[in-house]
């Protein structure tokens, strides 16, 4: 591979959506079938978004969100198949997490479910204490029934 071409970015405005929809349909299970509107809105509500390309070509995507200071959650690590095993998925986790808006968090969560040996080798750890997860469907149950909040 010829790593002269390989440039990192955290420019949001550099994301070809149609490209991230690609690389995210080819390489991960959980994402497949995202629409653009929906990566479009992911994409302006999270901080840091760091890309991977090749020249003019998408290889490599994460995102996180964060308050700055208590926690902070990475998303969407992914990394093209044809890219995959050269130290660029340590390097892209590696790179969102020394960004400025994360440099004072005290915990970073990620989800994964199939890479926990990857990310354990970067310092995560194993967290079986603290996850839980509330569908949308379930959500709007709730926002029906108990929104007491007018002023939006």
């Amino acid at each position: 591979m010829n790593y002269s071409q390989i440039q990192f970015s955290d420019r949001k405005s550099k994301i070809d959506l149609y490209q991230l929809q690609q690389l995210l349909n080819i390489s991960a299970f959980w994402a497949k079938g995202r629409s653009i509107e929906d990566l479009g809105v992911a994409i302006a509500n999270s901080d840091p978004v760091v890309s991977i390309w090749n020249g003019q070509q998408l290889i490599g995507f994460a995102r996180a969100t964060s308050d700055c200071i208590y926690r902070a959650t990475i998303w969407d690590v992914v990394i093209h198949p044809d890219y995959r095993g050269n130290g660029l998925g340590s390097k892209l986790v590696e790179t969102v997490l020394s960004h400025p808006r994360l440099q004072r968090v005290e915990r970073v969560y990620l989800m994964t479910t199939s890479q926990q040996q990857f990310y354990e080798k970067i310092g995560f750890q194993k967290n079986s204490t603290t996850t839980m997860v509330l569908y949308s469907d379930q959500l709007s149950v709730i926002t029906e029934q108990n929104c007491l909040i007018t002023d939006y």
